[in-house]
């Protein structure tokens, strides 16, 4: 009988130094399916990818590729046995053409110690082909597209024919239209008989692309089940092991907002033209559209990043003049960036300093010395106050989980008690527990009488936190929406 499993992980067990990282995972993926493992930060999806494909040695279970058993994978024979990773950073050369990039694992595999042009383009066009993808093959990888990196890395993947590919959170960085062209190229493979691996916690993603979905959760197997047996609601919960109230926010007929906060008149500038809004004290405002749409040079211009070129900004009635960060923050402003690793944190730094870096005038002495124990209590507020998970807030911020580095910057902008929040993609690349704890933490903030705005393409995400939003479309606003309008449908329709 033929074998219908192309992998069988049985009682799979890797420590770290007394660390448990995985107590005896299992999983089980059919031929021709796409399977989603999933589980928060720390689960241990990870380590069971570096396991299948032989860069971590368990120290206890069983590997079989295709009914054949590995006692001990190595990462040669995970790729001869068609196993290829392809990890968030793609692991391709950006100092090199798309042609080097693709047929350089080839010609070094072969061992050969002289090749030519021609064979080189020959191999790769070969690649391309394989999964119709359009591309300057003499281009710098560092001068193209996120999307354009994830498919030279796919293409790579099939050169050494592929059986299954395991794709480490392959949608964090792209657009949902780059999302939509991954799935269309999923779904391609499959055709051709490939095995996908999907590893993601995006709720979304995960009911529209898999077949099968295996749950992690501290090292164990929680779950595996068809996708159709499970919910949302289930799979938070198999996910966190916490039961989360519905996403729902209160009707805006039972919200009450206060005075007008932020106005933004005719507003222009590098990236988008002519924006009209207004933001009152407890309200949500989203700012949507795809990449490209003018969404983010607006919230930058909103901080003094971004210098306006027409228009009026006025803060509680009064224009005012952004003309630089700091103007922006005398007037009450605060943004969360987009990329809280090159733009949000100081990484080798504690959280201690992450938090307190906005008040250090306040928390400095006379004669300008920081005052180490308001420092550490302020901090330790915060921590405390957010939710920041971690058993010392003076160990590097780095040593954190995406969703506790994403809380950590809130916290230094909550700390100086802006009049108007800014977030520019709240949850990105946040795991499903503290992208629930983030949405409540806003409206829980709009309560209390904060005017929030959120930048963002996820449409669930405007739908579950804003009052209502505007939406762009290549610079300039195509639409806004009230409450009972906000809809996936509605915000499609208004950015396309």
């Amino acid at each position: 009988m033929a074998q219908t499993n192309i992998l069988e992980v049985k009682g799979i067990k890797k420590s770290f130094g007394g660390v448990h990282a995985l107590k005896g995972v299992d999983l089980t993926i059919k031929k021709g399916e796409t399977h989603c493992l999933a589980g928060e930060n720390g689960c241990g999806k990870s380590t069971i990818i570096k396991v299948i494909s032989g860069f971590y040695k368990p120290d206890a279970g069983t590997i079989e590729v295709d009914g054949k058993g590995y006692p001990v994978m190595t990462p040669a024979e995970a790729i001869k046995a068609g196993i290829q990773v392809i990890y968030q950073d793609f692991s391709v050369f950006p100092n090199l053409t798309v042609v080097e990039n693709l047929a350089l694992n080839q010609v070094l595999a072969n061992k050969q110690k002289i090749v030519r042009k021609k064979e080189f383009r020959r191999i790769a066009e070969e690649a391309v082909q394989k999964i119709n993808f359009e591309v300057d093959l003499d281009a710098l990888v560092e001068t193209l597209p996120v999307a354009d990196k994830q498919l030279i890395a796919i293409s790579r993947a099939l050169l050494d024919n592929a059986k299954l590919i395991i794709m480490d959170e392959p949608t964090t960085a792209l657009t949902k239209k780059e999302v939509n062209r991954l799935f269309e190229i999923i779904a391609e493979l499959k055709k051709s008989g490939v095995t996908i691996l999907f590893v993601s916690h995006k709720l979304d993603e995960v009911f529209e692309i898999s077949d099968r979905i295996t749950i992690l959760r501290n090292g164990e197997n929680v779950i595996s089940c068809p996708t159709e047996e499970m919910t949302e609601e289930k799979f938070a919960y198999y996910m966190t092991g916490r039961h989360f109230e519905t996403q729902k926010k209160e009707l805006q007929e039972n919200r009450k907002y206060g005075k007008v906060v932020l106005e933004a008149e005719d507003l222009s500038a590098e990236g988008f033209e002519h924006v009209n809004f207004q933001l009152r004290q407890g309200e949500i405002l989203g700012i949507t559209g795809q990449l490209g749409s003018g969404r983010t040079e607006l919230s930058l211009a909103l901080f003094g990043m971004n210098r306006p070129t027409a228009g009026k900004i006025r803060i509680e009635g009064k224009e005012v003049c952004l003309k630089d960060v700091k103007a922006a923050q005398k007037q009450g402003i605060a943004l969360v960036p987009e990329d809280r690793l090159t733009e949000g944190l100081f990484l080798p730094q504690s959280i201690i300093r992450n938090i307190t870096v906005t008040r250090l005038d306040q928390l400095a002495k006379r004669a300008g010395v920081l005052n180490p124990k308001k420092v550490s209590e302020e901090s330790q507020t915060w921590v405390d106050e957010i939710g920041v998970a971690t058993k010392n807030h003076e160990f590097p911020v780095q040593t954190l989980s995406g969703g506790n580095q994403q809380k950590v910057v809130l916290a230094r902008w909550l700390s100086t008690h802006p009049k108007v929040l800014i977030l520019n993609g709240p949850t990105v690349g946040v795991d499903i527990g503290a992208k629930y704890d983030i949405h409540r933490l806003l409206r829980t903030l709009a309560a209390e009488g904060m005017a929030i705005i959120v930048v963002s393409d996820d449409a669930a995400e405007i739908i579950a936190t804003c009052d209502r939003a505007i939406v762009m479309q290549g610079g300039k606003v195509t639409g806004t929406l009230e409450a009972g309008d906000l809809n996936v449908t509605a915000l499609t329709r208004a950015s396309v």
